[in-house]
């Protein structure tokens, strides 16, 4: 049976976690509010880049000595930067965890960021923000949230760019470190099958003295003044997505959101994949999409085809959101997007790892643990007119605002 237990310690540290009887492995992760909402003007990037630094070495272990130390034990380590966090995550076999929690706890609390190694891994990182440039789809969705969240925090790029990372200094990540990984500023969650109280016990050896830091709440989205822009590449296909704004994590309404965007633009039934590419045969990949943050979300239908088949796409598109907006939902499809979406988060619950950040990910969101029968609950809660009535307010095809990356500089004006 399914246990979930959370502490919060003295320090400020929490402690969020599953057991999960007979289970063979684990999953174990550190997450700070530290991403790139939280970084200093003129930095944009440096979350990012201390996530891969902190892996170049501690006062006690080379960068290959991390690495050995948890291979050699048939597990693995790993990092990611988000918007509004950074995570330090493991995967490993039952009987090395207290070795893999004491290795993660070491190159979070001890960095040495070594000059040679800055210097090298700035190359490393230039190569992703290349890598990323390179890619239109990657391309695209950066660009998207930068003209949405335009003026606020979110719309920097994780990765950063080329010339803010060149010229970051070995004093500001530590000073990044020093503002941002703390105690109070930390959730430790695990999945596996250990008793919560040895993890608190792992917490308080490993993280006895553990600084705290001055949490300060990133820059609000203020405003938004939908706009166009066109990216020239030269490449073969069209790629566009139309979007704005909707709720975020923290409102009541996202559960609408996400049905909405379901209905629309989710999965090979719903409305845009059957039109764009079943029924016309325009579109390979098509589908809408919600990147949801703690007060607000982007939301946007994303499409790459033939440039000269875009005008008659984007109508396409348009038509389709008319119509769902014209209360033309069947209790069928309504049907279909809460069993998607069932679908989708109980099939992810098959994973240790997934399951490890959901503990942490709805700690940081809501501030509790939302247990799965809640969840499912919220989705089925969900009416026709429920969402009727959250539609109404939305007027989003006169909210849309524009990207598209092509070689055809004259797309953008023939596109409404």
């Amino acid at each position: 049976m399914e246990e979930y237990k959370l502490t919060a310690l003295d320090n400020g540290i929490k402690v969020v976690t599953e057991n999960v009887p007979g289970a063979k492995s684990f999953a174990l992760g550190f997450w700070f509010q530290a991403g790139t909402r939280n970084e200093p003007a003129g930095l944009n990037g440096i979350a990012h880049f201390v996530e891969h630094m902190i892996f170049k070495g501690t006062e006690n272990r080379s960068a290959k000595k991390i690495t050995f130390e948890i291979e050699s034990l048939g597990g693995y380590l790993n990092a990611f930067t988000a918007k509004e966090y950074t995570c330090f995550y493991a995967h490993g076999t039952a009987g090395n965890f207290e070795k893999t929690f004491e290795v993660l706890s070491d190159i979070i609390q001890n960095p040495v960021f070594r000059e040679e190694d800055i210097k090298r891994e700035k190359q490393v990182v230039c190569d992703e923000i290349y890598d990323s440039h390179d890619s239109p789809e990657d391309l695209i969705f950066d660009e998207f949230e930068s003209l949405i969240f335009k003026d606020s925090s979110l719309e920097l790029p994780i990765l950063g760019k080329v010339e803010t990372v060149m010229n970051f200094k070995r004093d500001d990540l530590f000073k990044f470190i020093e503002k941002n990984y703390g105690a109070n500023n930390l959730i430790v969650s695990f999945c596996g099958n250990l008793r919560h109280e040895k993890i608190v016990e792992m917490v308080d050896k490993f993280f006895n003295g553990f600084r705290k830091v001055d949490l300060r709440k990133p820059g609000q989205f203020a405003h938004y003044q939908p706009q166009k822009i066109h990216i020239r590449k030269e490449i073969n296909q069209s790629h566009l997505i139309l979007g704005s704004y909707l709720d975020g994590y923290r409102s009541k309404n996202r559960i609408l959101a996400r049905l909405f965007s379901v209905i629309l633009g989710e999965g090979s039934g719903s409305r845009l994949f059957q039109s764009l590419r079943e029924e016309n045969g325009i579109a390979y990949q098509v589908n809408s999409f919600l990147n949801s943050y703690m007060e607000i979300s982007a939301f946007g239908i994303y499409l790459s085809t033939n440039g000269k088949k875009l005008p008659f796409a984007v109508d396409l598109i348009y038509k389709e959101i008319d119509n769902l907006t014209d209360k033309k939902i069947t209790t069928a499809e309504l049907q279909r997007a809460k069993e998607y979406l069932k679908g989708s988060y109980i099939l992810s619950l098959e994973s240790f790892p997934n399951r490890m950040q959901k503990l942490a990910h709805s700690l940081h969101y809501y501030g509790e643990i939302k247990m799965p029968e809640e969840i499912i609950k919220d989705i089925e809660s969900v009416t026709a007119d429920m969402l009727y009535g959250y539609m109404d307010n939305l007027s989003l095809a006169n909210n849309f605002s524009t990207v598209i990356v092509n070689k055809d500089i004259k797309t953008l004006q023939n596109v409404a």
